[in-house]
């Protein structure tokens, strides 16, 4: 491919290597680009030539912030049709990673948001990094989590995976390992260092020599308080809970579920639940998919871009205004079937 595209793609030494390439834009995701990887590693899983791929993304500033969330804008004042073919082709490269034949590296280095999770966190080989800012921050834009991420959030240790999932909060490299996000943690300085010893040495030889001991786990270490918190029924009953402990981080993750479309927060708590119960990463992209044509008929979608990317004002008119407005009803119309279901040949 040529050096203009937003997806550049070289094999050496055996490794196919995918380089996600909008660095002004943190690498976002757009239609072609998920087109792009999704036929290059069709082609490379037949390609004796090629035993491994390391996926990583371009500029300093991190893997891939998430889908083009402004595309997804002007579909959803359209008629939603691109949204909607954009999810479904994203969601099955999203499989595809996560029943690619060959070992599949992520540099999950800097900003790795929403669609970044999708093309990285369901590989073989995950690398965190001290540098890692990693979220599935969905909710705050009256969407629900998606790319397979209430997969591995319905399986963090105890109720992490809530605790992220409904305040949409930041975690880094560490709390990534620990909450099954990453495997690996290499320092931002050895990156370079470790892709070429993964070319001239191979991965297991790459990572004894470059892979560190991760810090402990900030999140992990509060894990009495989210557990007890995160048990609720509702996410009102959560809220609640998060208050009374006073100040500090209990009641910071209370402010930010505040902050949030209360409607995408109530779907994301039933969307990680049942998560739980499916067998399948297939499954779950099955049911995000429903979740996210759900979002498209809301109002808070459209509403929650508008006020964090096109209008910046910060200020989104949420309906149901409040968390006590959110029906039973509201839930689960997020969970009825799509027009068309998502399928994998």
């Amino acid at each position: 491919m040529g050096e203009n595209e937003d997806v550049l793609v070289t094999v050496d030494r055996g490794v196919g290597l995918i380089t996600l390439n909008r660095p002004k834009a943190i690498n976002s995701l757009n239609h072609p680009m998920v087109t792009a990887m999704a036929q290059v590693l069709r082609e490379w899983e037949d390609d004796d030539a090629v035993r491994a791929v390391v996926v990583s993304g371009a500029g300093e500033r991190g893997l891939c912030a998430g889908g083009d969330i402004v595309a997804i804008y002007h579909s959803a004042r359209a008629d939603g049709a691109e949204a909607r073919q954009f999810w479904y082709d994203e969601y099955l490269l999203n499989a595809q990673i996560g029943r690619f034949a060959k070992p599949y590296v992520a540099l999950m280095d800097g900003i790795v948001m929403g669609g970044g999770v999708g093309v990285s966190a369901h590989g073989r080989v995950r690398v965190a990094t001290d540098t890692t800012k990693m979220a599935m921050p969905e909710v705050g834009i009256g969407f629900i989590p998606d790319v397979g991420g209430t997969l591995i959030l319905s399986r963090a240790p105890g109720l992490l995976g809530l605790h992220a999932a409904l305040t949409g909060a930041t975690f880094d490299g560490a709390d990534a390992i620990a909450m099954g996000f990453a495997d690996h943690f290499v320092p931002h300085e050895r990156l370079d260092d470790f892709t070429e010893a993964i070319l001239s040495d191979g991965i297991d030889a790459a990572l004894a020599t470059h892979a560190q001991e991760p810090p402990p786990s900030r999140l992990l270490a509060q894990r009495d308080w989210i557990d007890e918190c995160f048990s609720g029924d509702t996410v009102t009953d959560i809220v609640v809970a998060l208050r009374g402990h006073g100040t500090g981080p209990a009641n910071d993750a209370a402010d930010l579920i505040a902050s949030r479309s209360p409607v995408s927060v109530a779907v994301a708590l039933e969307a990680v639940r049942r998560a739980a119960k499916l067998d399948t990463l297939e499954d779950v992209l099955r049911q995000e998919y429903r979740t996210s044509c759900g979002s498209l008929r809301s109002h808070d979608l459209v509403e929650g871009i508008r006020a964090q990317v096109i209008d910046k004002d910060r200020n989104p008119k949420w309906s149901p205004a409040s968390l006590a407005a959110v029906t039973t009803a509201d839930v689960e119309s997020y969970f009825e079937p799509a027009d068309r279901e998502l399928e994998f040949s």
